[in-house]
């Protein structure tokens, strides 16, 4: 799949270039690096560091019971030998549900983090995207790629445009 992007892509950027050549305009190509953009933003600064805090507020639920599950654990290996086999097993038993416990409590943390992580990032986004396409149009860029997006494997650091971008973001902000 990623390789069918990557010809659709160099397809399309060749297609262009050549369209723009035929009529004896120049080309003119950008890229932006959005992660860095966001980052680079004072909105994205705060919402970076929003979304940091929510982190270590979920490590903060899942720590209490991953200390159970060690203490527990500790204290089933200091009594393994002198534990019947039914207390033994009834240990093990508590060990495995609090394990599960543990997972389930992280898989729900994890969802609820991306969630989270589109929420504050997908109107920076949006914003982002916006300002793109009118410098894009205003600067007579014939194409603007995004850094990372599937079939771009290289690009001159002359061609990024980010930080043209985040100062047209923080006037606008």
């Amino acid at each position: 799949m990623q390789v069918h992007k990557a010809v659709l892509l160099l397809g399309l950027a060749s297609i262009l270039v050549w369209g723009t050549a035929a009529q004896d305009e120049s080309v003119r190509i950008g890229v932006v690096d959005i992660d860095q953009a966001i980052s680079s933003t004072e909105e994205g600064k705060a919402a970076r560091e929003d979304f940091a805090r929510k982190q270590r507020e979920a490590q903060e639920e899942i720590d209490p019971m991953v200390e159970e599950y060690r203490k527990l654990e500790e204290d089933l290996k200091a009594k393994k030998f002198v534990l019947s086999d039914e207390a033994l097993f009834q240990k093990q038993l508590d060990l495995a549900q609090i394990r599960n416990q543990i997972e389930n409590k992280m898989k729900e943390l994890e969802g609820r983090l991306q969630v989270e992580q589109k929420r504050l990032e997908g109107p920076l986004t949006k914003k982002l995207v916006e300002i793109i396409e009118e410098t894009g149009k205003s600067s007579g860029f014939t194409l603007i790629l995004r850094r990372g997006a599937p079939g771009m494997l290289y690009s001159r650091e002359a061609l990024d445009i980010t930080d043209l971008i985040v100062e047209k973001y923080n006037q606008k902000g």
